[in-house]
């Protein structure tokens, strides 16, 4: 479709009074109607070329740096209706990185919470860009709420947006130089709600709670956007916090939500989670990496299934996402593609593998990203030649339909002739009764060429020799699999998305030092 409708005014037209979302700091709640009358009004404020306004116009850009607030989203819709482009800054980078990503962005202003105040002015002092206030100040009003009082309350825009106009930039975590800007469209948008809502069957009842930053496109998109689209309502939390998530389930007031593994795992080690009612669950996504398996035990044990999906920032990011009835009998699946998504696998040699197979994982449909801003040499490389997105990901399909994600192609390695896959072998290692997560790279050996390397958190109140792993190993995969060096630590490095960066660990592992050493 080449138009879609205002998002905010369209929902505030069918659930005016609805709430869209609770804010869990101030005991804040904001309906749709609400939602999109603030919207309006900044977007008022925003195209307003008087004295003391935004004065912006139509492609400009704007930039947030926050915690999850209501407020956020309220900016996310008046950046659709106004036509400007949102950049949301990664609020766990220092200054010295958000500066040259800022200028990059070419950024007029600067929204920031309390909490970010400071970060912001050096911003701005360092861009020329201007500041203006988001974000709680108490549960009868926010720092937002003056500069709305006085906007003009009309409605902006006509109620129609252009599918494939960018509406929001995504910042990769890039390893080398400035990040990506991965755009997002309404298109793209729209097109996510269906492929999630239509897998974790989510309606207008539907309870979920926002923890997830939004700077990354799980925050946003993963259910946030599909469930304020379907009618339902969101608990913002500034961040994660075990106590508080279990405190949301037991009173009932969550159906859904989507994490990461490492927030199930906080969950699963909770003391509390044995004493709380999932009655009301009705559903949980995971994506980022794989869930383990003893964490899916803990979960189906009272009586919520974990499904695992896969997508990617580029692919809005519901591409895959498994089923509750198959999730139990093929464990380690993604799932299947969703409905506005074709994959497709394609071998080393470039060839289309048609029935089960293996080869890298390539995407096509409306929730694809038309490309990285104002960088065509990455678009360019990023897409075929036929116009598929390459994943970099190494996939399986099963006779049944159903994929696996093996690896990250840059993360194989080959030792000794043979290729070896890092998920492989770190799903073995997870099996062991000690064991919590493992982290498996490459590095350089002179015999082998490559080997692997370990990184192994233990469960709490485990020890473990790390002499009797190889043995332990052998039984379970092919000698040349098995990692020539184990290493013990507290904590890994991650990204916003609960990913280990990998390439941290390699530079720990060449100057022969672990997370604890470095």
């Amino acid at each position: 479709m080449e138009f879609l409708t205002d998002m905010a005014a369209k929902r505030a037209e069918l659930t005016p009074d609805a709430v869209a979302f609770y804010d869990r700091d101030t005991g804040r709640s904001f309906t749709f109607g609400e939602i999109n009358s603030r919207a309006n009004r900044l977007g008022n404020f925003l195209l307003d070329p008087g004295p003391e306004k935004g004065g912006l116009e139509k492609g400009d850009r704007i930039a947030v740096l926050c915690h999850n607030h209501p407020d956020f989203f309220v900016l996310l819709f008046a950046a659709q209706k106004t036509g400007l482009l949102l950049v949301p800054l990664n609020w766990r980078q220092p200054v010295a990185e958000l500066k040259p990503v800022l200028e990059a962005s070419g950024a007029k202003l600067i929204f920031h919470d309390s909490a970010f105040a400071e970060a912001a002015a050096e911003l701005a002092a360092a861009t020329g860009a201007g500041l203006l206030p988001l974000g709680a100040t108490g549960p009868s009003g926010s720092a937002l709420d003056e500069l709305l009082g006085a906007a003009s309350p009309a409605t902006v825009g006509c109620g129609r947006i252009q599918a494939d106009t960018p509406w929001y930039l995504m910042l990769t975590s890039g390893t080398t130089g400035l990040p990506k800007a991965v755009i997002q469209t309404a298109g793209m948008a729209y097109a996510n709600m269906i492929n999630y809502s239509q897998a974790a069957g989510l309606t207008a009842g539907e309870k979920s709670v926002n923890f997830l930053p939004l700077f990354h496109t799980a925050g946003i998109n993963l259910p946030t956007l599909p469930v304020f689209l379907n009618g339902g309502s969101s608990t913002i939390l500034r961040k994660f916090e075990t106590d508080t998530v279990l405190d949301l389930i037991d009173a009932g007031k969550v159906t859904s939500f989507f994490a990461v593994p490492a927030i199930y795992q906080a969950l699963a080690l909770s003391g509390r989670i044995g004493k709380t009612d999932f009655s009301k669950v009705r559903f949980l996504g995971c994506g980022g990496a794989p869930v383990p398996g003893h964490i899916l035990t803990d979960f189906r044990e009272r009586g919520v299934t974990i499904c695992n999906g896969m997508g990617m920032t580029e692919t809005g990011p519901t591409v895959f996402l498994m089923d509750t009835s198959h999730a139990a009998v093929k464990v380690g699946s993604v799932g299947k593609p969703q409905i506005l998504t074709d994959v497709r696998l394609v071998d080393s040699g470039g060839k289309v593998v048609d029935g089960p197979g293996e080869g890298e994982v390539q995407f096509r449909g409306p929730n694809i990203t038309p490309g990285y801003m104002d960088n065509p040499q990455a678009t360019a490389e990023a897409f075929t030649a036929d116009g598929w997105l390459k994943s970099g990901d190494i996939g399986r399909r099963d006779e049944d339909g159903y994929y696996y994600i093996i690896d990250r192609l840059k993360d194989m390695y080959i030792s000794g002739g043979e290729n070896v896959y890092p998920a492989e072998v770190e799903k073995v290692l997870v099996d062991h009764p000690a064991v919590l997560e493992a982290v498996v790279i490459g590095v350089p050996d002179d015999k082998w060429g490559e080997t692997g390397a370990a990184f192994l958190i233990l469960r709490p109140g485990e020890d473990l020799d790390t002499h009797d792993l190889p043995g332990w190993c052998r039984s379970r995969i092919a000698p040349y699999k098995i990692p020539k060096r184990f290493s013990i630590v507290k904590d890994l490095p991650r990204t916003a998305a609960g990913k280990v960066r990998k390439n941290l660990l390699k530079d720990m592992a060449f100057a022969e030092k672990t997370p604890e050493d470095a």
